[in-house]
């Protein structure tokens, strides 16, 4: 019997521990924090921000540092990843901003050419000056 008693002993030490490693495991998983997120999204609006005016590096950035705020919004660098937001939503409406307004007065430059007969339907210029 006293065999037995020590079998059983046994095998419920061997069982709690078992039920204390899967406690702990459960335990032990990192949580998800996104810190990286955030501070790739500050430096990356801050770029948008800075470099407004050369589109093709301020637009992809602005618009990863974006997508970027909204993933690490949820961290414990809160603060980062809302400035990030910011800074890229501003260098993106810079940008498109520029762009669009570069746009505008390239057509207002172009009909003011065709109403003020310098442009013919050619494509040329006329300027009659240089040939007299």
């Amino acid at each position: 019997m006293d065999e037995e008693k020590k079998e059983l002993i046994e095998v419920e030490k061997v069982n709690n521990t078992e039920e204390k490693t899967q406690q702990t495991k459960k335990v032990e998983e990192p949580k998800k924090d996104r810190k990286g997120f955030c501070i790739a999204s500050m430096v990356l609006g801050i770029i948008a921000l800075v470099l407004f005016c050369v589109f093709y590096i301020s637009i992809p950035c602005a618009i990863v540092a974006i997508i970027f705020g909204i993933l690490g919004l949820k961290s414990t660098e809160r603060g980062m990843a809302i400035a990030g937001l910011v800074t890229g939503s501003i260098g993106l409406f810079i940008s498109i901003a520029i762009i669009v307004i570069v746009f505008i007065a390239g057509v207002a430059a172009g009909i003011s050419d065709t109403l003020n007969g310098n442009y013919n339907s050619t494509g040329n210029y006329r300027n009659y000056e240089l040939y007299d």
